[in-house]
C-alpha cells in the first residue's frame, strides 16, 4: 500500500499575489463606489452588495475546495483497496 501523502503546496509568493490582487480589487470597487455621482443610499446599497458578493465568493471557494478534497480521499481509499487486492492475488495459485 502506498504511504505517499497527497501534497498540494503553494508558494508564499502565490499567497502574497492572491492577497494583493484581492486587496487591489476590493479597494478599486470601494473607491469607485465612494466617488460615484449618486445618492448616499445608492452607494450604501452597492457597498452592501460588494460585501455580500465577497462573502459568497469565499463560501463558494471553500465548498469547491472541500468537494475536491473529499474526492481525493475517496480516490485514495479506492487506490488502497486495489493495491491490497493486487498484493493478495497470486496468479500462479491452483484453483
Amino acid at each position: 500500500m502506498s504511504d505517499t501523502p497527497v501534497k498540494q503546496q503553494n508558494t508564499a509568493a502565490y499567497y502574497v499575489q492572491a492577497l494583493i490582487s484581492f486587496a487591489v480589487a476590493l479597494a478599486a470597487v470601494a473607491v469607485g463606489i465612494v466617488r460615484m455621482e449618486a445618492d448616499v443610499w445608492v452607494r450604501a446599497f452597492l457597498g452592501v452588495a460588494v460585501l455580500y458578493l465577497t462573502t459568497s465568493a469565499f463560501t463558494l471557494a471553500k465548498v469547491v475546495r472541500d468537494r475536491q478534497e473529499a474526492g481525493q480521499i475517496v480516490s485514495r481509499v479506492d487506490q488502497a483497496r486495489l493495491e491490497k487486492l493486487l498484493a493478495e492475488h497470486d496468479p500462479f495459485q491452483k484453483l
